[in-house]
């Protein structure tokens, strides 16, 4: 009869330590997600700079693009990612409610960012250049909406990080979940540096 307990005991344990996640699954697991956005973004890259000059008469970047706006919009993503960084280092320091305003000016700098990005969609398509005009304005839609699109799903996870800040405080699952939206947003910082180089100043210049 002990030797059946000691072994369901040693079944529990071993069973115990399987199921036992230090974070390092989780974030390797998130590396992996992001290296398949990367080549979702690269394969939107390689379109995009395939059909650059395929306008069929219509407008070109260099007819389009306001640079000035454009930088604007770019201003407001680099300076919410160095909050998010702020963030971060209060997340560390354990200081709770300065995560929370942290990740609150990050928020409202990203959704600045999207809002921007939203009118110049529709001034676009208000001045006949919407995505159905030539392949070249089909793939910029796609390219530049597809990280709008990342962009807004970051805003989602910051308010959803927010409420778990709040509510659960600075343990270890949340600073885990914390480290991966990090890592998302600066991602997501690095593509569109890649998106106005490539295809902002190169199509204006």
């Amino acid at each position: 009869m002990s030797n059946v307990i000691t072994a369901d005991h040693g079944t529990v344990a071993h069973g115990h330590d399987e199921h036992h996640d230090d974070g390092s699954k989780t974030l390797l697991g998130f590396w992996i997600y992001l290296m398949s956005d990367c080549l979702i973004f690269s394969a939107l890259f390689a379109t995009f700079a395939a059909l650059a000059n395929a306008t069929a008469g219509g407008p070109t970047g260099k007819e389009l693009f306001d640079l000035p706006y454009v930088g604007g919009e770019t201003l407001l993503l680099l300076v919410s990612s160095f909050t998010f960084g702020v963030a971060m280092l209060n997340m560390h320091a354990g200081k709770r409610n300065k995560v929370m305003a942290w990740l609150f000016i990050t928020f409202l700098f990203g959704a600045s960012f999207v809002a921007m990005e939203v009118h110049e969609f529709a001034h676009l398509i208000n001045e006949g250049a919407g995505p159905s005009r030539s392949a070249f304005l089909s793939s910029y839609f796609t390219l530049v909406g597809t990280h709008g699109l990342h962009v807004t799903c970051g805003l989602i996870w910051i308010v959803v990080m927010m409420d778990m800040v709040r509510r659960f405080g600075l343990n270890d699952a949340v600073t885990r979940r914390l480290s991966c939206l990090s890592l998302f947003w600066h991602f997501l910082d690095v593509v569109w540096i890649c998106v106005f180089t490539i295809v902002y100043l190169r199509g204006v210049l």
